[in-house]
């Protein structure tokens, strides 16, 4: 049985308008409460709701975690506290500039409201535990620092770098002098490797010492606090649970370190963030390379190559899914943000926009920290967001790749923007824009429909021209939409849209001059698209099964094969086709097809009175017989190089009788 729901909503001090029966059918709510003040002098009507047995919907992002607060008050007293959920309507939808339209702003507040009444994926956890055991790196007087203000919560072990003086040891943490080499891991469990390590020796009287040179040293730790000043150890660092990287250029960087440092001690959550289907991975076969893409992007050095696919350390893994924006075969899928759930969002928007406007909006994936700031920011200083321009926000701006940007072109928004918080964030999404892009501008579409924008963008207002873009149907994977998408964009292109190199959709072509038709790529091909003929040598292709992964051009012995991207929409892509294929050779003996004519040919012609083995002899005829006849021509054929005597009479009974 469906709850019963209540929505509360607020005009922010009469700042904001919005048509409440609109928002309680978007909501699918069984009654709409507006209020100017839920936050101040209206405070006791979320009170009293919140004690009711309604689940409630509160219209207000900017003070959540009030009402949070509010609802713990009410179950502290009352001993029940409603379900709460909340919306920010105001910054993304309320709020924005003089000549905003109002019947886009409550169109998108509706929108809004619709996509949030959506199922959140859950995505799994996994414990990780930190016992405290921390390794400091840098320069003896800063590393002394640290270790003293941490060493109360954390077993500190200091690795300086240099000669820098000691002038008591502590019993407190441990010191010793060595060069860092490598590093890798997370929190819980670093794995860490030393040149030239050399411990410090506390006995004696005088100035302080170290031990025996160890060529090389291997450690362990939970926390890892970098101060070499240089380089971080690792890619990314910023997104390195456990690993802290002190900026020489800033002042108060070990206290700032210290605080978070301390409290890494015990049992933490860690969201396993990624699905991985081994079976789908296109990453290699018999040792054979093939597709790279998630290998290239990944920010954290997470992905690993193990065999024929790829593995993710599920520690290092931040979240951001590059990696499965890129994979064209998705092998690797996001648990927080699954193509589905980003679909069908980007879905119902669309549509709850256009039936109140009968117009196209436009769409702006950001970033929820970064990104929510700013449209919070440009909505109480500045002119808002533009009022056909709906937002969508999520972790990490990586995490959209071309499907997803044609997935909203394919559900009706007129452009589809990504806000970048910075410069890494631009690059990282520049390839998947450009390669959607492409497809747009090979559809006869303006490729400015989709682009990377920044924050002083989001008040424009979009191209009106061709306002109304008409929807598609969106089911399938990643490929499927996408094609289904460019199909109804490009109506009347009929040749292969060409792609940019390192597309995921494309064709291969064979020199028929080299292949020898050994088929050795189409046992390969790890996604189907090469195959064979069941009754001659032929090598058929499925154009739309190819991901470009360039495990084919890796194997071909003849180097015959070459990749080709591009976009085939037509229905021959759909179905195998002939690439290349010749007559097979018919045994001279029994009749049997067998081999490839030109390759027996060839052979024969090489060994033919070329070869000793193959001068004035009947040999050469045995290249021209199946394997059966072979045989039987080596072992009893007149002259058989293998045929033996004649076989002795098989004794019996009678004859031992008669000796």
């Amino acid at each position: 049985m469906t709850a019963h729901k209540t929505l509360l909503l607020c005009s922010c001090d009469k700042t904001q308008s919005f048509d409440p029966e609109a928002l309680r059918k978007a909501a699918a709510a069984e009654q709409v409460i507006a209020v100017d003040q839920l936050c101040g002098h209206d405070m006791k009507t979320a009170a009293e709701h919140l004690g009711g047995d309604a689940e409630i919907l509160i219209a207000c992002g900017q003070q959540a975690a009030l009402f949070e607060r509010l609802g713990e008050d009410v179950q502290a007293e009352t001993g029940h506290s409603a379900p709460l959920g909340t919306i920010d309507i105001r910054d993304r939808a309320g709020w924005g500039s003089a000549n905003a339209n109002p019947k886009r702003q409550r169109a998108k507040q509706a929108a809004l409201v619709a996509a949030a009444q959506l199922p959140a994926p859950i995505a799994p956890a996994k414990t990780i535990r930190s016992s405290g055991v921390c390794c400091i790196v840098g320069p003896t007087e800063q590393a002394i620092r640290m270790a003293e203000l941490v060493q109360d919560e954390l077993g500190v072990t200091c690795i300086v770098n240099d000669a820098g003086p000691i002038q008591l040891p502590s019993a407190a943490y441990d010191v010793a002098k060595g060069r860092l080499t490598s590093a890798y891991g997370a929190l819980g469990h670093f794995r860490m490797e030393f040149a030239q390590l050399q411990t410090l020796n506390p006995a004696g009287r005088g100035a302080l010492g170290f031990g025996e040179v160890q060529a090389t040293a291997r450690s362990e730790c939970d926390v890892f606090i970098d101060l070499r000043g240089g380089a971080p150890a690792f890619p990314s660092y910023q997104k390195r649970n456990g690993y802290f990287w002190a900026d020489p250029a800033k002042t108060g960087e070990l206290e700032r370190i210290a605080l978070t440092a301390r409290e890494r001690v015990g049992e933490f959550e860690k969201t396993v963030y990624f699905r991985l289907e081994e079976s789908l991975c296109a990453h290699s076969r018999a040792n054979k390379p093939g597709c790279t893409r998630c290998l290239d992007v990944c920010p954290t050095e997470a992905i690993f190559s193990f065999g024929d696919h790829v593995q993710i350390d599920s520690d290092i893994c931040a979240g951001c899914g590059s990696c499965a924006a890129v994979c064209p075969t998705s092998a690797i899928t996001m648990n927080e943000s699954p193509f589905e759930a980003l679909t069908k969002a980007v879905d119902v928007m669309a549509r709850v926009y256009r039936e109140h406007t009968e117009e196209s909006p436009r769409l702006v994936f950001h970033t929820l920290n970064a990104g929510g700031e700013v449209m919070a920011h440009l909505a109480r200083y500045g002119d808002g967001l533009a009022d056909d321009l709906i937002p969508m926000g999520l972790e990490h701006i990586d995490r959209i790749g071309h499907a997803e940007i044609l997935a909203a072109l394919g559900a009706g928004y007129a452009e589809v923007l990504l806000l970048a918080d910075n410069e890494t964030d631009r690059e990282a999404v520049a390839a998947e824009v450009e390669l959607a892009q492409a497809m747009v501008s090979g559809a006869h579409h303006s490729p400015s429909r989709i682009r990377v924008i920044a924050a002083d963008e989001l008040s424009a207002e979009g191209d009106n021209a061709g306002r109304v873009s008409e929807p598609v149907l969106l089911v399938g994977g990643r490929r499927d939409i996408t094609r289904v998408t460019v199909s109804a964009m490009a109506n009347g292109v009929e040749a292969p849209i060409p792609l940019p190199q390192g597309a995921p959709y494309g064709a291969i072509e064979i020199d028929s001059d080299k292949c020898t038709l050994c088929l050795a790529c189409v046992s390969l091909c790890p996604t189907g698209a090469l195959g064979d003929h069941p009754d001659r040598p032929e090598v058929q292709f499925t154009e739309n099964a190819c991901v470009q992964c360039g495990v084919c051009e890796s194997t071909c012995p003849e180097t015959a094969i070459n990749l080709k991207p591009q976009l085939d929409l037509s229905k021959d892509a759909l179905s195998a086709r002939t690439l290349h294929g010749e007559e097979p050779f018919e045994c001279i003996k029994c009749g049997k097809p067998f081999g490839v004519a030109s390759t027996i040919n060839r052979i024969v012609e090489k060994l033919e009175n070329q070869h000793w083995m193959y001068k004035n002899a009947d040999n050469v005829q045995l290249i021209k017989m199946c394997d059966d006849c072979r045989v039987k021509s080596q072992f009893h054929g007149e002259n058989a190089p293998l045929a033996g005597g004649e076989r002795p009479r098989v004794r019996t009974r009678d004859d031992y009788l008669d000796s």
